[in-house]
């Protein structure tokens, strides 16, 4: 009931507070390089990164410093990793399930994905963000293949530097709401995984626009996934094609 009554009470405030946000925040670009690749030797290990600004490495200036060479680059001193990546800046979970609808049915054996943040902004109901998040799990499976499928949580966007109080918390408090759904949906199905990673909000790991991460965070990410993903692969392993 609280983020019901905190939007009809809070209306005008967060409204102003919104319009503020979206004028004085810098947009950054995203990253320059390549989306694809094969890197490392060993076992072969289709991996797609998909979701959004923060999947597609917005708050550094090349892929190789974003969440996508980094993670390939780990994951390369053990895998031969032929990774893509499928991410957009501002993309909701429903669009992120449209945008893999339109893009070429590769398989792939592990998928890491990114979305939430511009559902909480864009205030995405329970009963879309479930079904949304339902139909890309299934799709990821039973569709591309996907042995395993790690859902990030959405950041903490009530210590985000670039919001003021009230919007501050109450986005974060709306965060936390998809979080749980979220969870609830991974701790039902074997083939996902809900993946939890505490940022240091301090320089390096925050982006100039305080909002999205820095190269700090997005090695910590890498590092964290790469981490789950040998742990998740020596009990379930993939097919070797």
């Amino acid at each position: 009931m609280l983020y019901p009554v905190s939007t009809l009470v809070l209306a005008p405030i967060l409204i102003g507070q919104g319009s503020y946000v979206r004028r004085v925040t810098p947009r950054l670009p995203e990253p320059e390089g390549r989306r694809h690749g094969a890197v490392g030797k060993g076992p072969e290990l289709r991996l797609l990164i998909l979701g959004d600004s923060a999947a597609a490495g917005v708050g550094v200036s090349r892929q190789e410093d974003a969440l996508s060479g980094q993670l390939a680059g780990d994951l390369a001193r053990d895998y031969r990793v032929i990774w893509s990546l499928l991410a957009e800046t501002g993309h909701t979970a429903a669009d992120v399930l449209e945008a893999l609808g339109s893009a070429p049915e590769n398989q792939y054996d592990v998928v890491l994905v990114s979305v939430g943040v511009n559902d909480v902004t864009g205030r995405t109901s329970n009963q879309q963000w479930r079904a949304c998040l339902r139909e890309l799990a299934d799709r990821l499976v039973k569709n591309l293949g996907a042995t395993c499928v790690f859902f990030t949580a959405i950041p903490p966007m009530h210590v985000f530097p670039a919001l003021p109080q009230p919007l501050r918390w109450y986005l974060g408090m709306r965060a936390r709401q998809l979080n749980g759904l979220l969870e609830n949906l991974c701790n039902r199905d074997d083939n996902l995984e809900y993946l939890r990673v505490s940022f240091p909000f301090e320089p390096g790991f925050i982006a100039t626009d305080g909002f999205h991460p820095g190269h700090d965070a997005y090695r910590l990410w890498a590092e964290h996934s790469a981490a789950a993903i040998r742990r998740r692969l020596v009990t379930t392993p993939f097919p070797q094609g």
